[in-house]
């Protein structure tokens, strides 16, 4: 492994620049929503259940729409995709924000924002994707994606430890206004930014034969298929983060301020991750690597289940976001630079369902065993679950095994 001379070296390119910033500030806000999204409504319910269904809102629209925006992505300009959604997303949370101060918000609102939120995302998720290689030189990517994962754990260590003060001193209301604010920073960005978003002359039709080409290319390249299938599985047997609230008022006692920091404390990992990778030129051993990361992320959470101070499980977070952050960067390189640009939004849509289904569904999953069998031992079940799925991978996908990356990571 050869040490590079910057790790920011993207950060040289203007535009890409400003897109990185701009989302920062936004990425900033949108957890400070996160955080208050689900402690008020663990507030109005009490149900572990009604945590989980945060994730199943999220996760509806990126099941039946996920394709539909991923040929969006492909066919107009990705950066006037991203400005509308920026712009609806910072609408929804002013939704949220009067509704809370009027005293008429309901779960059902908080659901429906939720899940509108996620049909934004739908669209903006594969535009957002597929113009980082219009940004920089192929040689630039890894730097790229690398600092783009870090600059999204920056964001989640950032806002979930302001929105646990702010909870407490100026209220849930005010931390919602306070998202909506910040997506001027992304939209001002979008708005300055000099290149356009499509390279491709080609122009792909909102048909069916559109979506099932961005299918067949995904299931006919086993270390893309094999990589989302890891993300899924792990993602879904290890979504400890959705029971957070009810570690934090029920376990650990810590209050919304201990909230905020234990959503933090996984980036905090996910952010030396990030470093370390982007600091380095070329990363042997790849498949090995990705597998490694996931078994210490399953194993971080398994033992998390178990841990009653507050310390320990800080430590335990930071370990699941420091494997899974080596593991995502890895797996977004290799997708990226393995698609044509033409077929990018369409393969970033198909990964969406993976991506964002995995975490989701397991927010689900993770509500009603946590109501069946008690919080910690569904969070330690889940831990357990993740290890035997990547074991189980491991196994039967040698080629994502023995995978050394020499085809994707260019000096």
């Amino acid at each position: 492994m050869k040490p590079k001379i910057s790790p920011v070296s993207s950060l040289r390119f203007r535009d890409f620049r400003l897109l990185w910033f701009g989302l920062l500030v936004s990425r900033i806000g949108s957890e400070m929503q996160v955080v208050a999204v689900s402690w008020q409504t663990y507030l109005l319910t009490g149900s572990p259940v009604s945590l989980g269904l945060i994730g199943l809102s999220r996760f509806l629209p990126v099941l039946f729409f996920s394709l539909i925006g991923g040929i969006a992505a492909d066919r107009y300009d990705r950066r006037k995709i991203m400005l509308v959604s920026q712009i609806a997303m910072a609408c929804f949370s002013l939704i949220l924000a009067f509704t809370t101060w009027q005293g008429t918000i309901t779960t059902a609102i908080i659901y429906l924002m939720i899940a509108a939120n996620s049909l934004a995302g739908v669209f903006d998720t594969p535009a957002r994707q597929s113009i980082v290689p219009l940004l920089v030189p192929k040689n630039e990517f890894v730097n790229a994606i690398s600092l783009n994962t870090t600059m999204w754990h920056t964001a989640i260590v950032l806002g979930p430890s302001i929105a646990g003060f702010a909870i407490a001193s100026l209220g849930i209301g005010s931390v919602y206004f306070i998202n909506a604010v910040t997506f001027l920073a992304s939209i001002i960005a979008l708005v300055l930014m000099q290149k356009g978003g499509r390279q491709t002359s080609t122009r792909s039709s909102f048909s069916l034969s559109a979506v099932t080409e961005g299918l067949r290319f995904v299931f006919r390249t086993p270390l893309i298929l094999s990589s989302m299938l890891l993300d899924f599985f792990a993602t879904f047997f290890s979504s400890a983060t959705v029971l957070l609230p009810v570690f934090a008022k029920d376990i650990l006692s810590i209050g919304p301020q201990g909230l905020g920091i234990l959503y933090a404390a996984p980036s905090l990992g996910a952010i030396t991750g990030g470093l370390i990778i982007s600091s380095i030129n070329r990363l042997h051993n790849q498949g090995k690597l990705i597998i490694s990361s996931v078994l210490l992320y399953g194993l971080a959470t398994f033992l998390f289940g178990f841990s009653r101070h507050f310390a320990l499980s800080l430590l335990l977070l930071y370990l699941t976001g420091f494997g899974d952050v080596i593991s995502t960067i890895i797996r977004n390189t290799i997708r990226q630079i393995s698609t044509p640009d033409h077929l990018r939004g369409r393969m970033v849509s198909v990964n969406m369902i993976f991506f964002m289904g995995g975490p989701q569904l397991g927010e689900v999953e993770a509500g009603f065993l946590a109501a069946a069998i008690g919080t910690p031992a569904s969070v330690s079940l889940g831990g357990l679950g993740t290890i035997i799925v990547t074991i189980l991978i491991a196994y039967l996908v040698p080629k994502l095994r023995k995978y050394h990356g020499n085809e994707v990571i260019i000096s």
